[in-house]
């Protein structure tokens, strides 16, 4: 029903901003959320206050602590603890205020380092993760794991989503905490800006990777509210994956910067494959519409109209 009310966690973030779009196009007119300094979800009695005054039948949590390879190695415990915080105060919150729907926004991370590929749903928890986001992959691995556990011993409608690597509009392009797209988009665009300058990349390039420009993501989102989900995890993504060297010369060729990569292997590369199997999701009658090239044209455009912001 169009007049369901949900609560979007993270409705700021790049994730939840696309998804509060899909649902209000959509025509669901009864969508809620609230910034941080409205509602801290790392508080437990603010977000069982928040259960208690507001009662959403209908939960998609896009809230989490984010970051690249740099972030991670550097704040390891920030990722764990506040992810925990967050997605249990929210979990826990749902299913003591009867909650009917529960969607959990996850990541590819969860999954171990040498994982056969692609990445099925099944392979989660058999053998040890990337070191580099470790701390970020065991609090989703909780969260995906709380609600399954929710499902299994309550019946409830709760289940977790696994995305691929996210990207798009209000993504973030801080060079100290960004994902690899827009931390691209923003180094060949200061580049190009100064003379086409050499830019350095992280790794040597090779690992291979795949991407979901978001509005997809957030479709995938409105497709999960609007059937039944028999599985308790579904990985979300395009099925198509290509090597870090090519997906940057796609993002310089559309800045348009015409100098010198040089790529340096000294840093570390993380996983050397993540390439998600999607058949499950795709078997329900979901797939992705917008191509990679098309996805950075959009993200790139985005960024240089509000580029000012960072």
């Amino acid at each position: 029903m169009k007049s369901t009310k949900i609560y979007i966690a993270g409705h700021c973030g790049m994730a939840g901003r696309a998804i509060a779009r899909s649902l209000e196009q959509a025509g669901y007119h009864n969508v809620i959320g609230k910034t941080s300094k409205e509602l801290d979800l790392r508080n437990q009695k603010e977000v069982q206050d928040f259960f208690e005054a507001e009662k959403p039948e209908v939960v998609i949590d896009a809230a989490a602590k984010v970051g690249g390879i740099l972030a991670n190695k550097n704040f390891p415990y920030q990722f764990l603890m506040e992810n925990l915080q967050i997605q249990n105060n929210l979990i826990d919150g749902a299913h003591q205020h009867h909650v009917k729907k529960f969607i959990f926004l996850g990541s590819s991370c969860i999954y171990p380092k040498q994982a056969l590929q692609p990445l099925k749903e099944e392979c989660l928890l058999t053998d040890v993760l990337e070191p580099t986001n470790e701390a970020y992959a065991i609090a989703k691995i909780a969260g995906v794991k709380a609600c399954a556990t929710i499902r299994r011993q309550f019946g409830k409608d709760f289940f977790s989503l696994m995305p691929t690597n996210l990207y798009g509009p209000f993504d973030n392009f801080d060079l100290e905490t960004s994902h690899v797209i827009p931390a691209m988009i923003r180094k060949f665009e200061n580049a190009k800006n100064n003379g086409n300058l050499a830019v350095t990349l992280w790794g040597s390039g090779t690992p291979y990777r795949e991407f979901l420009y978001v509005e997809d993501l957030a479709e995938a989102v409105k497709f999960a509210l609007e059937n039944k989900m028999e599985e308790e995890l579904y990985n979300v993504g395009t099925g198509i994956d290509l090597p870090v060297k090519k997906l940057a010369e796609i993002i310089q060729k559309t800045v348009g910067h015409t100098g010198e990569i040089i790529w340096d292997d000294s840093k570390p590369d993380g996983t050397p494959r993540k390439w998600m199997d999607v058949s499950k999701l795709k078997n329900k009658g979901w797939s992705y519409s917008v191509a990679l090239e098309e996805g950075i044209r959009r993200t790139y455009e985005w960024y240089i109209n509000n580029k000012k912001e960072y």
